[in-house]
Parts: structure tokens; sequence; C-alpha cells
């Protein structure tokens, strides 16, 4: 079934919350007789709420082979996210489980608070290779939730116990509540910190990511990050033509003041039920340019709405992605800001010893 809310959600990201159809699931759209009878007969529709529903995996490691993805494995402690950003590459992954990438995905949740027992276990296997895990690849880690549930702090203290290196990608300051474990572990080699930082005008980020910690949060949060002796590093993911990509050289020197030692950027990507979501959010927010925006993607993709191809996809291709790495790399070279990956160590780790077995002479 899909149910379109035509209407702005106040705090909410989508304007759409259409049911997937790629599973084969049955469509229905609600016309506007039936929007008027709602109307008429229930009022306005009551105020969305977050739900929370606990997941039971039996792994928390993800495993990929992605040839442009600079790790191999990473954990979610969340599904969906509150932060409600509209880009959000994650959305797509709500269709599995018959719910809408919309609205659903920014209030209807999953967690997994079974999450560091796993991972203990996991990382005990005789057979594991140590190297570094991802927090924050397909979720934030640090979404709103995480203050109630704490998974990703549970998962952190068994890293730091093991001395396993982590990378953690992030658009809330949320992440200095583990600053002090952070610290301790960046000592060692072993922690590295990514702040997302889309806009730093405020109008354009309540609409974009409208649950997200305000821009200038995220770059006190790189301050402080960098001012404890942590790697951080700040993203510029997604930039989007024509709605923030004025804003580079502004981004790159504020990032660059508060401490960052390292700049990456993503073209906007919209794959499956992403673009028609965003096509939605630019007619709601942005209809002057909605077109041009659209236009400008498609160049960028190949002539498609997304390219999903490796290598290209994190790059984008054409005079419009190449005008924007120039722009980057010109920038960075005015702040003496580097482009190259951090580097962690994984000598350092020591298998933990699971209840009921015997412990290690060394």
């Amino acid at each position: 079934m899909a149910i379109r809310f035509p209407e702005r959600r106040a705090g909410r990201g989508a304007t759409v919350n259409d049911r997937p159809q790629r599973f084969g699931l049955p469509a229905r759209e609600a016309d506007g007789d039936w929007l008027d009878a709602r109307q008429a007969l229930d009022g306005d529709p009551p105020p969305l709420r977050t739900t929370v529903t606990v997941e039971k995996p039996r792994t928390i490691l993800s495993r990929n082979r992605s040839p442009d993805v600079p790790f191999d494995r990473s954990i979610n402690p969340y599904r969906g996210c509150e932060h409600g950003c509209i880009y959000c590459f994650a959305r797509p992954t709500h269709a599995f489980h018959d719910l809408s990438p919309g609205l659903d995905f920014e209030t209807r949740l999953f967690a997994k608070p079974d999450a560091a027992e796993l991972l203990r276990r996991e990382l005990a296997a005789p057979r594991y290779e140590c190297r570094p895990i991802a927090f924050g690849t397909n979720t934030d880690p640090y979404q709103p939730i995480e203050g109630r549930y704490r998974i990703t702090r549970a998962c952190l203290e068994v890293l730091a116990e093991t001395r396993h290196p982590l990378t953690i990608t992030t658009k809330s300051d949320r992440v200095l509540s583990d600053i002090e474990l952070l610290t301790e572990m960046a000592r060692d080699g072993l922690a590295a910190v990514a702040i997302s930082v889309t806009s730093l005008d405020p109008k354009t980020a309540r609409t974009l990511e409208p649950r997200a910690p305000h821009p200038e949060r995220r770059l006190t949060a790189v301050r402080r990050l960098a001012d404890a002796g942590i790697p951080v590093h700040v993203s510029i993911a997604p930039v989007v033509p024509q709605i923030t990509d004025h804003e580079i050289e502004h981004l790159i020197e504020r990032a660059a003041e508060a401490g960052a030692g390292s700049i990456s950027f993503i073209p906007v990507r919209l794959p499956h039920e992403v673009a028609p979501l965003f096509r939605a959010w630019l007619e709601a927010h942005h209809p002057d340019r909605a077109a041009k925006v659209m236009a400008t993607i498609r160049s960028i993709r190949g002539g498609r709405d997304n390219d999903p191809n490796f290598g290209s996809r994190m790059r984008g291709q054409g005079p419009w992605a190449e005008l924007i790495r120039t722009r980057v790399a010109i920038a960075c070279r005015k702040h003496g800001l580097g482009r190259d990956r951090i580097q962690l160590r994984s000598d350092l780790f020591r298998p933990p010893v699971l209840p009921g077995t015997q412990m290690s002479l060394f």
C-alpha cells in the first residue's frame, strides 16, 4: 500500500511514505477525494512518533568486498535513522522489511541491544583476522536513540578492551559522550572519527537533515575531538548541486579552523527509492530549481538519477564532477588539509576471553 502525505511534516525529512514495490507488494495511492474525506472526518494527521523495535540478529559484523569502500567490515547498531536526511542512501534498506524508505525509515527504527555480546563472540573466533571496524556506514551510530540504548558505547567498550581499531562516521556531536574512551584508544592508533557536515546554512540543514544536530555543533565536536588528540576527518557528504555546492570552500575553511586533518566529499547519490523521495523533497522545498538540480545530478551520474557502478558511484563523472573535485583540491591545499585515509594499527589486537573458556597465558 502506498500512502502519501503531500504536506510537509515538521521535523521530518521525507514528504511521502510510499511502501516499496520492488518486492511485489500491492500499491495503492490516495487520491484527492480520499484525502478530502480523511481531512473532514479525522482532521489533520497526528504527529508522527518514533517507535523502536528490538532486533535479535545472529551476527553483528557486516562484511563487504566493494573496491571503492575503505573498509571490509562494519557494525550498524540500528536500522533506520531518526536524523531523517532526505538523501540518505540507506533508506532503501527499509524496503527489505516491507516498510517505506520514506517516513517509516525515520520513525520506525530497529535497535540491536545484543550487539556487544555478539561482537565479543565474533572477535573470539579462532580464525578472526583483525582489521578496522567501521561504525556509521549505513545509519548513524549516534542518532538520538543512542542516548537511551547505548549500543554503540557498549561495542566501543569491547573494542577498547581488545585493543581493536575502529572508525566512526557521524553527523552528531553525541560522539563526544564517548570522547574519553576514544581518546585513550587514539593514543595507541586505534580510533579515528569522521564528522559529516553537508551545509553551514541552518535553513538548508534543517530541511536536508532535519533531526541531525546543528552544523555549528558538529564543528565544535571536530574541535573537541582534535584537541583530545583523536584523528578527525570532515566529510562533505553529500554535495548537492545547486543546493549546497556553493558552500564547498567555506566548509573546508571552517573544517580546517576546527582542527580537521583531512577532507573528503561524495556527490549526492540517489539509489532505488531515494530518487523519487528526493524529487518530492525538491518540489516541496525548492520548486523553483527542482528541474535544474536533477539535470545537474543526471549529468554527474551519466544521464541517470543514480550511477551504481563501483568507482564512479563515489566520484561522479563529467564536467560538474570534475569541477567539484578541482574546487575541493584547491581549497584543501589552501588550508593545508590532506585527502589521505587515516591509518590505524591492527597489531595490538588481543582476542576476548569468553566465559567458560581458558584464559591465554600470554
